[in-house]
């Protein structure tokens, strides 16, 4: 186990070699919020795992991973946190809540928000109108990029049923379709269109879309979820490539009720950035594919969350009683927050959510009275409020969302009251991959001899049922990341 170095500043990071060219969003970190000043925090729902599978990758290479590459929500909406489901695709999401103390900060508070999604049962999963949009550019000529991708969508045509229908088209120097939409149980000439492509030329990325929704419209049916795949390195560099003007030409296009999921392949020049702007404006999601097991994955047993939406457009607004919290932070979510006017206004978009998935969202908090973050002010009247009954309500959670096809949110509302005993695993869980994320970007808030040991120890001590091995892998990539920054130092 490696030992309790300070990992607060990281040391220098080794070359990036070829994966010096990717490009990520630039998102600083959320700041401390006086609940006085800003007692309310909105964001929209992400439900993508791009981060995770992605510093996997670099840290399974040996590579400390670019802090902008480390968006800590996504780290830990990749794993399943065992949540009480809903019982309604009515009512598709039920919400838990959990108030312990923050393991890398004495005196301040971790609040725990899970939001679990409504699982479609079989017979109420409706037929798939499926496009593949596929880069075939030079760019793609990897067996870990377009090779992995035909092994991806391989998987899904796999999960295909005969009412649904697959369209393929490509784009290189220029754009085209392999197979026009063609039913589910057509296996065999489905998987020979896939076969059939090849890597070569430039990469018209905006001409490939338009083709995709040209073919995607042609089928489209309103009984049906209609939504495209795209699977790319995410690098155009022919026709439009400019980000926004990619973004509203997929967000006019999701008015007709296609939806654009994302699929990143590649270690190299990987356009991070370009890749959640499109899917966050296509109503869709994004995922990064760095093996055949996280293909498996997504294809798999998490197929139904990226094909069958149970609500568009999920927004969260938590308001902090002032008379039990001082400050607060938002951990994660930097790409997703939202003004509070946005919460209720419908024509804001927000995030997607598939079926039978889950959200979690983490707040560190300074209770009143606790040690503050923020200098006292001079007038009393700006100062927080006093402490109140230590059982009232610490804050008070709204989650809006329209069901697929509507236009009129519906909203549901909880509140957050403290947690007696231990804190539960998946709160236990939730932490330990906050304290991974917050340490990768070298978050301020941590406490400096809150080292990977101790980041080991509590993963280890919540790893639970793990049927998938996916929070073991977690260890062992904490516990490298440990070994990394000792060698480093």
């Amino acid at each position: 186990t490696p030992t309790g170095v300070s990992p607060t500043t990281p040391p220098p990071a080794p070359e990036l070699s070829s994966r010096d060219t990717a490009r990520y969003p630039d998102a600083t970190p959320n700041p401390v919020r006086r609940v006085a000043d800003a007692p309310v925090s909105t964001f929209s729902i992400d439900v993508d795992t791009v981060s995770y599978a992605n510093v996997r990758g670099f840290i399974e290479d040996g590579m400390f991973p670019p802090k902008d590459a480390v968006r800590v929500e996504e780290l830990i909406n990749y794993f399943d946190y065992g949540y009480d489901r809903p019982a309604s695709a009515n009512a598709p999401f039920a919400v838990t809540t959990a108030v312990v103390a923050s393991p890398w900060s004495p005196g301040r508070q971790i609040v725990h928000i899970g939001v679990q999604g409504f699982q479609l049962p079989t017979d109420q999963r409706p037929p798939l109108n499926l496009t593949f949009l596929v880069d075939v550019s030079g760019s793609m000529d990897d067996p870990n990029k377009l090779g992995l991708a035909q092994k991806a969508m391989n998987l899904v045509i796999d999960q295909l049923r005969p009412q649904d229908t697959l369209a393929i088209t490509y784009y290189a120097s220029t754009e085209g379709t392999t197979i026009a939409p063609t039913p589910g149980d057509h296996k065999l000439q489905l998987r020979c269109a896939v076969a059939s492509l090849s890597a070569s030329g430039a990469t018209a990325g905006a001409r490939g879309m338009v083709n995709a929704y040209e073919t995607a419209e042609a089928n489209f049916a309103p009984d049906r979820v209609n939504r495209i795949l795209m699977f790319t390195d995410g690098d155009f560099n022919v026709g439009v490539t400019e980000n926004r003007t990619l973004e509203d030409y997929v967000a006019d296009k999701r008015e007709t009720g296609i939806y654009l999921s994302v699929y990143g392949f590649g270690r190299d020049n990987y356009q991070d950035d370009r890749m959640q702007a499109i899917a966050q404006s296509g109503n869709g999601t994004a995922a990064y594919v760095d093996d055949l097991n996280e293909a498996r994955r997504l294809f798999g047993p998490m197929f139904d969350r990226g094909a069958f939406p149970i609500a568009d457009d999920v927004k969260i607004q938590v308001e902090f009683n002032p008379a039990q919290v001082s400050e607060y932070r938002l951990i994660g979510y930097e790409t997703r927050l939202l003004n509070e006017e946005d919460f209720t206004n419908d024509r804001i978009d927000a995030g997607e959510v598939g079926s039978g998935a889950s959200v979690t969202a983490l707040y560190e908090i300074t209770p009143v009275g606790g040690p503050s973050q923020i200098p006292d002010r001079r007038y009393e009247a700006n100062r927080a409020a006093p402490a109140g009954d230590p059982s009232a309500e610490i804050a008070f959670v709204r989650l809006r969302y329209k069901l697929p096809g509507q236009d009129r949110s519906i909203e549901m509302s909880t509140p957050v009251t403290p947690t007696p005993g231990e804190a539960p695993e998946s709160t236990r869980w939730a932490l330990a991959v906050a304290a991974f994320g917050q340490t990768l970007r070298g978050d301020p808030w941590m406490a400096e001899d809150y080292g990977w040991d101790r980041i080991v120890d509590l993963a280890q001590g919540a790893r639970g049922e793990d049927p998938y091995g996916d929070r073991a892998e977690f260890v062992q990539l904490a516990r490298a990341m440990g070994t990394m920054w000792e060698d480093e130092e």
